[in-house]
């Protein structure tokens, strides 16, 4: 089946199974390997992708889903200021250990900057609540993000 759709700003067309899991379509078939398989469950977050404008996760969805929508992956995030400012964030913080949360991490982060971005400690918990860590214990994750937060409404960013 032809799906089409904005993939990180980009239209796209693909003939592909309309069951096969979006999360696939993204890595196999578009080369995109910041969305990760974890659980395969939709509860860890490492596939979070933004889906029309929402953090999902990309293993619960098919990619039936994904026709006449707009998704934005770890890859596209990364390439918007927002998503930059975020990167340094986490970096000067040293909140990314192993790494393999951390393009969940960055679009949820992404989203949230977008979205609210208040510099709310508790805000920042409850929008990053559908991702994992098994590393790091999530203190400098959200101190990250709360700077992130502090530097954009400073207007540094």
């Amino acid at each position: 089946m032809k799906i089409n759709f904005i993939l990180n700003k980009e239209a796209v067309s693909i003939d592909v199974d309309p069951m096969k899991r979006l999360l696939d379509v993204l890595r196999e078939d578009f080369g995109l390997m910041g969305s990760k398989e974890g659980c395969g469950e939709g509860e860890c977050g490492l596939c979070t992708v933004i889906y029309d404008n929402k953090p999902v996760t990309s293993c619960i969805l098919n990619a039936i889903h994904a026709d006449n929508k707009e998704i934005l992956t770890a890859e596209g995030v990364a390439e918007e200021p927002l998503g930059k400012l975020l990167i340094e964030c986490f970096d000067e913080t040293n909140a990314v250990q192993c790494g393999i949360c951390f393009p969940g991490f960055l679009v949820s982060s992404y989203h949230y900057l977008l979205t609210d971005g208040e510099p709310v400690l508790e805000k920042i918990k409850t929008a990053l609540s559908g991702n994992i860590c098994r590393c790091t214990g999530y203190k400098k994750i959200f101190e990250s993000v709360l700077l992130a937060c502090q530097r954009k409404k400073s207007g540094e960013a």
